[in-house]
């Protein structure tokens, strides 16, 4: 049986993260109030902006933007999205 959590961005109990999804104090956050489904939710536009966005990990700079538009979706904030993504119909 999967662990359940109380997901901040959902506001109720989903299935969690089986690991934190990186060391230390904030992924420790995120494990205990982020859902499993929340998470891919983000990695997912993390990828869209990174691409669009033309992105540098690299670069501290985008580092820190990547981290404050975390914050922001897993929030339920104003975040950016990719300009021009069009998703396909299912």
């Amino acid at each position: 049986m999967s662990r359940m959590i109380h997901c901040k961005k959902y506001n109720k109990e989903l299935p969690g993260l089986l690991v934190a999804p990186y060391p230390g104090p904030k992924g420790q956050e995120i494990y205990e109030t982020v859902s499993k489904q929340a998470w891919q939710e983000w990695q997912a536009l993390q990828t869209m902006l990174i691409n669009e966005k033309q992105l540098s990990l690299m670069n501290p700079d985008s580092r820190k933007y990547l981290q404050q538009e975390m914050e922001k979706f897993l929030n339920n904030e104003q975040h950016d999205k990719a300009e021009g993504y069009i998703p396909t119909e299912e």
